[in-house]
């Protein structure tokens, strides 16, 4: 039997494929509350998304050490970054660089 696809049929499957793979991607809340990342320490795989929550009254930022990202997290508000490769990012808060965290981004899920 042989399988034939059409033009047509071309961007369904495509579709389908990326709802496959976003279905299996993971938001990760990181809350930032009191001076510090809750929990300081995650890990995500590419395609996950990491979400900051700022409890906080004062503004914060998510700033790689490598340079990866910068997010800047106003008071009482959330921010969002799409994990786009694997590796280890440790990232600070450039306004309170005694705010660490580190997240370990593997490879996607299968």
């Amino acid at each position: 039997m042989v399988f034939r696809m059409t033009a047509a049929a071309i961007p369904i499957a495509a579709a389908a494929i990326i709802a496959i793979a976003q279905a299996r991607a993971e938001t990760i809340r990181i809350e930032v509350k009191s001076l510090t990342f809750s929990p300081a320490q995650v890990t995500a795989h590419v395609g996950d998304t990491i979400e900051w929550a700022n409890a906080d009254f004062i503004p914060h930022t998510a700033t790689a050490k490598n340079h990866d990202f910068d997010v800047q997290l106003p008071a009482g508000k959330t921010a969002k970054l799409n994990l786009k490769k694997a590796g280890t990012v440790e990232y600070f808060c450039r306004f309170h660089p005694n705010m660490t965290g580190t997240i370990t981004v593997e490879e996607a899920r299968r």
